[in-house]
């Protein structure tokens, strides 16, 4: 999260924090213009989901899983916008994808092939920039 606030720091963008209050201390970082803390992860989520225009998620551990299935759920069934979502690194995401496409899609039929689209997976700054630069006007 720091690398992005940092470039849209330095870009001269609002960067913003949105952080949640737990018991080891969590700090904000250096290149924040706003910034906000939460005690309950749901409303830190709810925040987080009317304030982007694209979301990237990185490699990372449950909360990132939760924040991506919160947000492609909420594209998916309709409840917010269309908004552009990038998953970046295959060694990370390409298990989670498989298991997507396999089991939920053509085991389950849980999902739409549709859905699947979704979200796009890229594996460098170059292939995020432009796919950002293409699909999302700020």
């Amino acid at each position: 999260m720091q690398a992005a606030n940092k470039g849209a720091f330095e870009a001269g963008g609002v960067s913003v924090g949105l952080n949640i209050n737990l018991p080891d201390l969590q700090t904000y970082n250096p290149y924040l213009t706003e910034k906000f803390g939460f005690d309950h992860f749901f409303v830190r989520k709810v925040m987080l989901t009317y304030a982007s225009e694209v979301y990237v998620y990185f490699p990372g551990g449950f909360g990132t899983l939760d924040e991506f299935f919160e947000i492609v759920t909420l594209v998916q069934s309709k409840k917010i916008r269309k908004v552009p979502i990038l998953l970046y690194g295959s060694d990370y995401w390409e298990p989670l994808l498989d298991f997507i496409e396999k089991t939920l899609y053509q085991d389950h039929k849980a999902i739409d092939e549709s859905d699947m689209k979704l979200y796009t997976l890229v594996d460098s700054v170059d292939e995020a920039y432009n796919f950002i630069t293409t699909n999302v006007a700020c």
